[in-house]
């Protein structure tokens, strides 16, 4: 028995069915599971969890993932709000005009915090950021409200 809303059980349902095959999850997709669900634990967590490296380890039914989202949701804190994210990356805005150099976000992203792979980032980048511009900068308030679930909505440029 969880405490998950009916929403929340059919969105977990609905994602093992696009991720995983025969209404199982391989461990393996444990991570792009959880983020369906709204959450992102570090990839410890995730681990301690049952997440695995290689295919065929093991596998979730979606009444043994339930339990683990339940729990995940407890243990949510407080990472930093878009705007601490916004304050971050203004350090790199050296024209204060909210583009920053691409590489160091790519940079930033494998060598900070818990590191990004370069196959990682790229997926990311595909994703989730503009192409850059004739200096390598890219607007980097566009790429967090992609990334963050609760971002405000973009304000026109003035022109």
């Amino acid at each position: 028995m969880t405490d998950l809303k009916e929403s929340e059980i059919e969105t977990a349902h609905f994602a093992v069915e696009v991720l995983g095959s025969d209404k199982k999850l391989d461990a393996t997709l444990l991570d792009k599971f959880i983020y369906c669900m709204s959450l992102n634990p570090s990839l410890d967590t995730l681990k301690k969890h049952g997440f695995t490296d290689k295919e065929g380890q093991k596998v979730f039914t979606v009444e043994e993932l339930l339990p683990i989202v339940s729990e995940l949701k407890k243990q949510v804190k407080d990472f930093g709000c878009y705007e601490d994210f916004i304050e971050c990356l203004k350090l790199y805005d050296k024209n204060d005009n909210g583009m920053m150099p691409a590489g160091e976000l790519s940079h930033s992203l494998m060598a900070l915090g818990e590191k990004l792979s370069e196959p990682e980032v790229d997926e990311l980048f595909e994703t989730c950021l503009d192409e850059e511009d004739d200096e390598g900068e890219i607007p980097y308030i566009p790429f967090l409200q992609r990334m963050c679930e609760k971002a405000p909505p973009l304000k026109p440029a003035k022109k």
